[in-house]
């Protein structure tokens, strides 16, 4: 089979939701990858700050938010090298495979290890780990699809329900887990989970395409021996500058931040200037850019859930439930409630509505101003003490939350397929996802200024901030639309 006949039909045979069947491993290894990382992120910040007293370690909160954006920063970033060992090296399957191997490894760490060493190597592992398992997934879910089939976007959305799935179970386990056995228990059972993934995903991969397991551009065998020097020299580096005390706690978001930006700009300078690529590919490449930058101010709010969102509900949410006290880690299940319910519905619409449905630019506008209105439904509950904003409350802006979710982040990963040159297939779903390595660091840094005596300040100008971002969007979409070449 030649590769124009992959492009035009990459998968044939049972389906799955009227999807293709192989949407159906991917969807569950998605799913248990989402259980052990919203499983233990849901409990990492707390674990952060709590006293040891309470089975914490006691670090302050501007140190444990910035470490908290710069590990989610981390996740999306190690994207890039995942994508390139996909791309060049093992191919999306085989990376994909390693990576999950990567994450469990990193939740026993965390289960295990005491103290900052388990929070290092337990957070290092599950961060390249995750990244490695974001790149190849979604891009994998691309392979299923022939251009222009108008089921894509429901395929995504379909596949995006199978990662909330795994984010509501995750954080209610590990929660309970961690209120009445301790935290270590809660990073325990992220582990168990993931070890289920891997299991699944064992099972099912051979029912992936065959040009799943494909390496697009492989690198010669003298090429292979200078890529692994360079990434030996890169830890080396690492090593250094942690032994020397240049990667301090509190500097680490900022490092995270600055590495991200390079790398956006590097990659977007090597796609744009390869021979490699057609008039029309440019073109699309061109296009992407102000959508990437919309998508980095919304995860700069939205990744505020692990952050701020956390230290509110600790401190000003009334959590009490019937006279029982919900877990902090509970909140997280929230958002993932409401797109179990609602991304049924929006794959449904954007089916229905086939061509006829919103372009991208217009999604993205939506879904960026939308989440700069759910900031500012914080004002009304700005200023009580401990104790007085409303469960309700926080519930009906985590709803708004997840609408605007839905109208940019499933969008976005198939967008970037849909607008990726053939030879950067994964690299630019790598891209994609430095948009949110860019906006989780930038949470993080962000979450610094937050206390419950600037609640007003706070979220009046970063609400109103994303709304203008999503204005501009709005009026920038026709000559987007002209760029991105009959792709919606």
């Amino acid at each position: 089979m030649t590769d124009v006949d992959r492009a035009a039909a990459p998968y044939s045979g049972p389906t799955f939701f009227g999807q293709p069947r192989p949407l159906a491993t991917l969807f569950g290894v998605e799913l248990w990858e989402r259980f052990s990382f919203y499983g233990m992120q849901g409990i990492l910040l707390l674990y952060l700050i709590y006293s040891a007293a309470e089975g914490g370690l006691g670090i302050d909160e501007t140190t444990a938010t910035g470490i908290i954006g710069a590990y989610g920063g981390l996740v999306y970033l190690s994207t890039v090298g995942a994508a390139w060992i996909a791309d060049r090296v093992l191919g999306a399957e085989r990376t994909l495979f390693f990576s999950a191997v990567l994450v469990m490894a990193g939740h026993i760490a965390l289960a295990v290890l005491p103290g900052l060493a388990g929070v290092g190597v337990g957070l290092v592992l599950v961060a390249l780990g995750s990244g490695g398992i974001k790149a190849t997934a979604t891009s994998l879910v691309g392979t299923l699809y022939a251009e222009g089939d108008e089921r894509r976007d429901a395929g995504f959305s379909l596949f995006y329900l199978g990662i909330n799935l795994g984010a509501l179970l995750g954080p209610l386990l590990t929660g309970l887990l961690q209120t009445t056995l301790g935290f270590h228990y809660g990073f325990g059972l992220a582990a168990l989970g993931m070890a289920l993934g891997l299991a699944q995903y064992t099972v099912g991969r051979r029912r992936l395409p065959r040009s799943a397991a494909e390496v697009p551009a492989p690198l010669r065998a003298r090429d292979r021996l200078v890529a692994a020097g360079v990434a030996l020299a890169g830890v080396v580096v690492v090593v250094v500058l942690a032994l020397t005390g240049v990667l301090r706690a509190d500097r680490l978001n900022a490092i995270v931040v600055g590495v991200t930006v390079v790398a956006a700009v590097g990659y977007f300078v090597l796609i744009l200037a390869s021979r490699r690529i057609t008039r029309i590919e440019r073109r699309r490449v061109l296009a992407f850019i102000p959508l990437w930058i919309a998508s980095a101010v919304f995860w700069s709010l939205y990744q505020q859930q692990f952050t701020v969102v956390t230290l509110y509900a600790d401190s000003r949410l009334d959590r009490s439930l019937f006279g029982w006290e919900m877990p902090v880690s509970w909140v997280q299940s929230i958002n993932p409630v409401f797109i179990i319910v609602l991304s049924g519905a929006f794959a449904a619409l954007w089916t229905k509505l086939g061509p006829r449905q919103p372009s991208t630019p217009v999604k993205f506008a939506l879904g960026t101003a939308i989440m700069g209105v759910a900031f500012l439904l914080f004002l009304p509950m700005a200023g009580g003490g401990p104790g007085s904003a409303p469960l309700l409350g926080l519930t009906g802006i985590l709803l708004v939350f997840t609408i605007a979710e839905l109208l940019l982040s499933p969008v976005g990963l198939s967008l970037s397929t849909k607008l990726a040159p053939a030879a950067f297939r994964t690299q630019m779903v790598a891209l994609f996802f430095l948009s949110v390595a860019l906006g989780s660091a930038l949470s993080g840094t962000l979450a610094g200024y937050y206390s419950p005596a600037s609640e007003v300040p706070y979220f009046g100008v970063l609400g109103g901030a994303a709304i203008v971002v999503g204005a501009v969007v709005a009026l920038l979409t026709p000559v987007l639309r002209r760029l991105m070449e009959g792709v919606r």
